[in-house]
């Protein structure tokens, strides 16, 4: 399948724990100011890429520990983000999904696709970048508002549930 990148990273350390496989998607609605990636914002931006290409990328890096869907806004292609989430998976990975849209906000939206996305994942960084609150003591998130959700046990009750990272 087809997805739209900014790019990847093989080995990253910053975007969740361990060694990372992390996914810039490329599009995204939400233009938080101080933004760390507004590179990725422009839908035309960014370059095409096959998912089975980077499952492949993952399968051969002995030393990842998970995938991390990033962006951009990941949402905006669910299909594409949920293919690479369940191939992490088949290799024995984690994966982790940041996003300006809040746990809340993605099942507000009714859409299958989303919630195919969002079963296909385990943890959910949810919340647009806020600069007023921008921290460095929150592992893995950039403003305090942002929240680590646990993303199975948020969807049998019903409710965000935080990771207890």
């Amino acid at each position: 399948m087809r997805i739209c990148i900014a790019g990847t990273v093989n080995d990253s350390i910053v975007d969740g724990p361990g060694f990372r496989y992390t996914v810039f998607t490329q599009g995204c609605m939400h233009d938080c100011a101080g933004c760390h990636n507004p590179q990725t914002h422009d839908p035309k931006g960014g370059k095409e890429a096959d998912t089975d290409a980077m499952i492949a990328e993952m399968r051969d890096n002995p030393l990842l520990d998970g995938l991390t869907l990033s962006g951009g806004e990941p949402f905006l292609q669910p299909e594409a983000s949920r293919v690479l989430a369940e191939g992490a998976h088949a290799l024995g990975l984690n994966v982790w999904i940041y996003s300006g849209f809040t746990f809340e906000e993605l099942m507000g939206m009714q859409d299958p696709a989303v919630r195919s996305l969002l079963e296909a994942c385990d943890v959910l960084i949810d919340g647009r970048f806020d600069i007023n609150n921008r921290t460095l003591e929150l592992r893995f998130r950039g403003s305090k508002n942002q929240r680590l959700i646990d993303i199975g046990r948020s969807l049998q009750a019903g409710k965000a549930m935080e990771h207890p990272l």
